[in-house]
């Protein structure tokens, strides 16, 4: 700063430094190599791949307009890479503003100059700028095309985006038509390390394909670019005819889906614009992520999405709650577009004209007319398939609604952790913990009411067995929301006493306990309030089922006695058997157990409690059983006619009502 305080001035010597001749004006596709980072992302490993796409994308264009119906992809062991098309073949004949230079050579070396400014070439189209294939001659080098044209056969080669040579015509071409580019990388802007990855190249021709129904791309490798146990083959014709469809079939192989069907279609719109979709739902994801979105405009891939990503999930989040409200599903209210497609998988392509991209890599859609073509085309017709599959859409619905209640619990709880070395757990007041802090060896007696519990209390092992009492019969999470599941205080016990947590954020090692066992009493009652307790562990804590640490005690409902022999029968069946057996002829005392809370501590330890003489029932799922979800929810859920339905179809094996 001067001294008074003013901004310092510029000294004569200084501006003589700065000139006119100090400004540099770059020309033809010097600003490409200038700069390539503006042109194709950078110079890494993907905007390498990035040229293939560049050429790619122009056969399809191709394609897409009806012109061509077949591409070949030849990556040769010197690093070249071609694409051939059978499509119109780029123009030869003398520019009108450049009459000394072929349109193809106009087109290979002038930024912005090619036939998709306007929709007189093509209505929809990949290349808009006029930039692509011109940015892979500047960064190639060395590149070279061959036009097969008018049954004549044209080359021209060209090195770092300068021309070789003029256009040159080679001969007669009779039964062929369509372009080749051949190009290789530049050394000089890559560097010598990067080089094609047929995986990637050949996934990327397989994307491709998938989004034009009626091409067929020819891929072929030199055997010896590839690996050993490299999955990708030497050759393959990629063609598929269900699209989108068939992509997400092989997306989906193997995954648990939430519908049996794959949700797809395609819609053709007018002046050339279209909307392909295909969306499934799985309950445990894609790969890495829990959701997979991949979109497309004009087959140029949008891995940031866009504005027609925005029109699928509004199309789909819209059709799904108003289903909801057609079929009187108040919850339905409650879902968002992230619980619809939060571990979905959605393939969505959309062709409309002159799109907008942010960036020269177009990774992402910005045009306002891709959001009205996608959900236009999409909500109609979710619409009309779910009202169609009544029970995929309440399957998928149902489905939507438990991801929705997951998302709001996870706003509310608060994991609580078994111990740690900070702070120790605060567990419930009505818990009777057992002295061992090692979950090996210990169990906890989940037990009805706190006369039963104080009988537990009285008759367990102190360092190996805990009691934790609940009041009465339990919610039914079934047929439950989550903000019930929350604010119910006897669940809130039962997890925290476990120490584990619920739902998705349940976590077996946490268990505090190495068996958990259902003690209920042994009548009609009891055995409600066992299932209701099965239910909230199947629903809630699956694993413990799974890992065959959840047990049911078996009391005996019966004393019988004669003289000072004493036997405890579990059932009326186990009563009348012992009867003929152990006391036949005999006059016996039958004693009823009302309950768990009436049983002397001693006979419940020896009945029920003591490991040495009592019997223990392992809660699983049996082997072959097909869909057990869907039967706990005819017998538990929300809906009273599936249970009406069950309780029709299987009245003729009950034998007998005991009243």
């Amino acid at each position: 700063m001067a001294k008074n305080g003013s901004a310092p001035r510029m000294t004569d010597n200084t501006s003589k430094e700065y000139s006119a001749k100090d400004i540099e004006v770059l020309e033809g596709l010097e600003p490409v190599r200038k700069r390539p980072g503006m042109y194709v992302g950078g110079t890494d490993e993907r905007a390498y791949h990035h040229l293939f796409a560049e050429v790619l994308d122009n056969s399809m264009d191709e394609a897409v307009a009806g012109h061509a119906s077949k591409i070949e992809v030849y990556l040769r062991a010197d690093g070249s890479l071609s694409v051939k098309d059978d499509g119109r073949g780029i123009p030869v004949d003398p520019h009108p503003k450049f009459p000394d230079k072929s349109a193809l050579e106009v087109i290979m070396t002038t930024l912005h100059a090619g036939g998709k400014f306007s929709n007189k070439a093509y209505q929809t189209a990949g290349g808009l700028h006029g930039v692509g294939i011109s940015v892979v001659n500047a960064l190639s080098e060395r590149l070279s095309v061959e036009v097969a044209r008018d049954r004549k056969l044209y080359v021209q080669n060209f090195a770092r985006g300068l021309t070789v040579a003029p256009i040159e015509l080679k001969g007669a071409a009779p039964n062929r038509r369509g372009t080749v580019v051949r190009f290789r990388p530049d050394e000089q802007i890559f560097g010598p390390k990067l080089k094609f990855k047929p995986a990637r190249l050949y996934q990327m021709a397989k994307a491709k394909a998938y989004l034009h129904q009626g091409a067929q791309i020819f891929w072929k490798c030199d055997p010896e670019l590839l690996r050993e146990n490299d999955e990708t083959p030497a050759e393959a014709v990629l063609h598929y005819p269900n699209g989108l469809a068939d992509m997400l079939q092989e997306m989906a192989a193997g995954k648990t889906l939430v519908t049996d069907q794959i949700f797809s279609g395609r819609v053709d719109l007018d002046k050339g614009a279209a909307c392909e979709w295909a969306v499934c739902w799985s309950a445990n994801g894609f790969g890495e992520a829990d959701g997979v979105t991949r979109s497309y405009c004009n087959t140029i891939p949008t891995p940031d999405g866009g504005t027609h990503e925005a029109g699928l999930r509004s199309a789909l989040t819209k059709s799904l709650r108003a289903y909801g409200d057609l079929t009187g599903v108040k919850k339905a209210s409650l879902i968002t577009a992230d619980d619809v497609l939060g571990t979905a998988g959605a393939l969505l392509s959309v062709f409309i004209r002159e799109p907008e991209f942010v960036g020269q890599t177009k990774d992402k859609l910005s045009s306002t007319e891709g959001f009205r073509v996608a959900e236009g085309a999409v909500r109609d017709r979710f619409d009309h398939w779910l009202t169609a599959a009544p029970k995929e859409a309440t399957k998928l619905l149902e489905w939507a609604i438990d991801q929705a209640e997951h998302r709001l619990r996870r706003r509310k709880e608060k994991d609580v952790a078994r111990q740690s070395a900070t702070r120790k757990l605060r567990l419930p007041g009505k818990l009777a913990d057992c002295s061992n802090s090692a979950a090996e060896g210990t169990e906890i007696f989940i037990v009805e009411g706190d006369s039963a519990g104080g009988s537990a209390k009285q008759a367990r092992d102190r360092k190996t067995q805990a009691i934790l009492p609940l009041r009465g019969k339990i919610l039914n999470v079934a047929s439950a929301g989550a903000d019930k599941l929350m604010q119910n205080v006897e669940l809130n016990d039962l997890s925290t006493a476990l120490g584990t947590g619920v739902g998705r954020k349940f976590n077996l090692p946490d268990l505090r306990y190495e068996r958990v066992i259902i003690m209920t009493d042994a009548d009609v009652d009891g055995a409600h309030i066992a299932a209701l307790l099965i239910t909230f562990f199947y629903k809630q804590m699956p694993d413990l089922i799974e890992s065959g640490q959840l047990f049911l005690a078996m009391p005996p409902l019966y004393k019988l006695a004669v003289g000072s022999k004493s036997v405890y029968a579990r059932d009326d069946a186990h009563k009348d058997e012992l009867m003929a057996t152990e006391f036949k002829n005999k006059k016996v005392e039958v004693s009823r157990f009302k309950g768990l809370g009436e049983m002397m501590p001693a006979q419940l330890k020896e009945t029920t409690m003591n490991p040495e003489t009592r019997t223990l029932a392992r809660v699983s799922l049996p082997n072959g059983l097909e869909g057990p979800g869907e039967l706990v929810e005819t017998l538990m859920g929300k809906k009273a006619e599936h249970r009406f339905k069950f309780i029709q179809e299987n009245a003729s094996f009950v034998e007998e009502l005991d009243v």
